[in-house]
């Protein structure tokens, strides 16, 4: 009597499953300081404005000195977490902060201001890159866009509470005391990184076949899923890290690097950031007073977080593309409406309320989808040979994006005014409806090897995942 015979798949190894969650939880920290540090210069322009008499233009590079640090951690996080590891360039990432942001509060210039904005956006730009590429090195397949997705959500909790913390300063106008509670954190954070073990990828990339086994044991179910795994990693490494060679011969590469880069011009010009720095100078134009403007920056930031819980929780699910779909249109609809509020005036509190409701609607648009899926797309669509390289160059993109739309909002608003400007970003948005039919794939449930050998073999940009 024949009987078929099959691999039993290895137990579920709960203890090892917690390891996987804890790693993953510590390294999306870095998605906390980063948080904060978008979040606290709502605050803080206000008071720190009126202390050093600073002009429109200024204020716009306090802002704008972040995003000049974060691209360039960006564009130099590929070289550091090739020579360093993911691990320690994470623990670079946070020393910048806990400098930069102490630096910050004891300025005593607006150029002194702008300066530890850059030391501070440098670890950003560290954190923007190495974390998601860390996250989607760690993690189970089955969980890695919830997973990338979780540095999101913790940005978002920073968000808040960065906006919670500025409100209860703003009576006083103690912009240092703001710029302190972010500085706290980064010092901790500095000190946990150390005990984030090495990405099992990274180990192999350098040849430590032996250490990449003990770790990726550790974070798997059983032994053999652990060699199994690092046997296709080791498939994939035959070819060596390659991606500047890639980027000028092989047309497949350069595929990805425009989508990457695509996703996350999407991703800033759907106008995410113009409410994080600005929020309470756009509910100014709808006639808030200034300790409302305040409490209602605090409770977007609450809706930042609440909603981000949907890509956490549902984009391994659902996939990819229908929440990007629903956020990408919420986000086009409310700014619409928000620029014909502005326009036919606020002058009412049901009008007031309404447009508060329409900025909401926008930030929990963006939470639940460009805002952690554009990170989790752009980890996994890059080929092994070019990784670094082409998450590099989306993340700096990214920066770059955000660094257009963050030193030039003040000037448009007051150059158009209010709701030519809401109307801009509506039109951006429905835009990016069109982009994501045209070429963003569904990645859902599929793994890195399996997206990259469809990329190389040619497949069009949005039937990767199929």
């Amino acid at each position: 009597m024949n009987r078929t015979t099959e691999s039993p798949r290895p137990a579920v190894d709960p203890a090892a499953r917690r390891r996987v969650l804890l790693v993953c939880i510590l390294a999306s920290l870095a998605g906390l300081m980063c948080g904060m540090d978008i979040g606290v210069i709502s605050g803080v322009l206000r008071p720190f404005g009126l202390q050093f008499h600073a002009s429109t233009v200024a204020l716009e590079w306090i802002v704008g000195g972040m995003l000049v640090g974060a691209t360039i951690g960006a564009l130099t996080g590929g070289q550091l977490t090739q020579h360093l590891g993911r691990k320690y360039t994470l623990t670079v990432a946070a020393a910048a902060f806990s400098i930069g942001a102490a630096g910050c509060a004891a300025s005593q210039s607006i150029a002194m201001m702008i300066v530890c904005r850059v030391l501070v956006g440098f670890g950003m730009g560290l954190s923007d890159f190495s974390t998601p590429l860390y996250l989607s090195e760690v993690a189970r397949t089955e969980q890695r866009g919830a997973m990338v997705s979780l540095y999101q959500l913790l940005k978002t909790i920073g968000i808040f509470l960065a906006f919670f913390s500025n409100s209860w300063f703003a009576v006083s106008g103690s912009w240092r005391s703001m710029l302190v509670v972010e500085a706290v954190p980064a010092v901790v954070f500095l000190l946990i990184f150390l005990f984030l073990p090495q990405s099992p990828r990274w180990l192999m990339i350098k040849g430590r076949e032996d250490e990449a086994l003990e770790t990726m044991t550790r974070l798997r179910d059983a032994p053999s899923q652990a060699r199994q795994e690092l046997k296709a990693i080791g498939e994939q490494l035959q070819t060596k890290e390659e991606g500047w060679k890639l980027l000028r011969t092989n047309h497949n590469y350069r595929r990805s690097v425009g989508l990457g880069m695509l996703l996350q011009i999407m991703q800033q010009f759907a106008g995410i950031n113009i409410i994080m720095y600005y929020a309470p100078r756009i509910l100014e134009t709808a006639h808030f007073s200034l300790e409302a403007q305040m409490w209602c920056t605090a409770l977007i930031g609450l809706v930042n977080v609440l909603m981000t819980f949907v890509a956490v929780g549902y984009s391994d699910r659902w996939g990819r593309k229908p929440i990007l779909y629903a956020g990408y249109v919420s986000m086009a609809a409310s700014m619409a409406i928000l620029a014909f509020l502005l326009w036919s005036g606020t002058t009412t509190l049901p009008l007031q309320l309404l447009a508060l409701a329409m900025i909401i609607i926008f930030v929990g648009g963006f939470a639940m989808s460009a805002g952690p899926l554009m990170w989790v797309i752009c980890s996994e669509i890059q080929p092994g040979a070019g990784r670094s390289l082409g998450i590099s160059i989306s993340t700096g993109t990214n920066m770059l994006s955000n660094l257009l739309i963050g030193t030039t909002f003040l000037s448009v608003l007051e150059l158009i005014g209010g709701p030519n400007t809401f109307w801009l970003f509506a039109i951006f948005n429905a835009l990016g409806v069109v982009l994501l039919y045209l070429f963003v794939p569904e990645t859902k449930d599929v793994s890195l090897e399996d997206i990259e050998k469809r990329l190389m073999s040619g497949v069009r940009l949005r039937d990767l995942g199929r």
